[in-house]
């Protein structure tokens, strides 16, 4: 995947782009990331690239005319030099379709990802109608910019890409990757302060592991997201299961 980020502020991007997950995923050449400073795009020898608002109001909205052109050079040079595209250009913004899971697999299966990074009181609504094809938001919040959003979804997308991380079952066995909360985990020592590992995870058993780990999803995901529970796949029996657990005290009721 060739990630492309348009921000004001590249710079920002030195160190979360630098280290971790992140960082192997490009020296392993399976992700670049082109940073693309919207300001080298402005056409005055003041290079602005944001104005005051039409109708009056507090703060400054971005123009459109550097963020266009910024864009539009990449995609040109895309559709140029690659025969099988699978692009999209989104906008970070507190307006737009909240990230999960399925946004972030549906984005990781594109060939170039184009992201774009609001500022100051916005964009221009121009760019919104005419340049992006999605708009983006990690919560409902507002931050200062598109740039922290930007990473959030550069880290959720790019860990999903086959060959990213060095065993692919862990990004299936996450949390939301089958529409429920991951299973506990626990590792090295058995014993701690008296708290014991779960025999089951001691016995060897695979299908007996899987089967206390789904459980424990269901249950997690009834006790702290109870929301997601309508949309899951969860078979009859399991549902029954789930269904009788509500009944057992200290259960589904916190």
């Amino acid at each position: 995947m060739r990630l492309h980020i348009f921000t004001l502020f590249p710079e920002m991007f030195q160190g979360p782009f630098s280290a971790s997950i992140i960082k192997r995923a490009q020296e392993k050449g399976v992700v670049s990331i082109d940073l693309v400073n919207i300001r080298d795009f402005a056409t005055d020898r003041h290079k602005t690239v944001d104005d005051y608002p039409f109708g009056g109001g507090p703060g400054m909205v971005m123009k459109p005319e550097p963020i266009f052109a910024a864009v539009e050079r990449t995609l040109a040079s895309l559709r140029e030099n690659s025969k099988h595209l699978r692009q999209k250009t989104v906008l970070l913004t507190p307006q737009g379709k909240r990230l999960d899971q399925k946004v972030a697999q549906d984005m990781a299966s594109l060939t170039d990802l184009l992201l774009i990074c609001g500022h100051y009181e916005g964009v221009d609504e121009r760019v919104r109608k005419h340049l992006v094809e999605e708009e983006i938001s990690i919560g409902d919040y507002v931050l200062s910019g598109g740039e922290l959003a930007s990473m959030v979804v550069a880290d959720a997308v790019i860990r999903l890409i086959p060959g990213v991380l060095g065993d692919q079952a862990s990004a299936q066995d996450d949390s939301y990757a089958d529409g429920l909360l991951q299973f506990p985990q626990y590792t090295r020592p058995q014993e701690f302060r008296g708290w014991q590992v779960p025999e089951v995870l001691m016995s060897g058993h695979h299908a007996e592991v899987a089967r206390w780990r789904r459980q424990q999803s269901l249950l997690r995901t009834m006790q702290r997201r109870p929301d997601l529970l309508g949309s899951a796949a969860i078979t009859p029996e399991e549902r029954k299961w789930l269904e009788e657990m509500i009944d057992v005290e200290g259960i589904g009721r916190r």
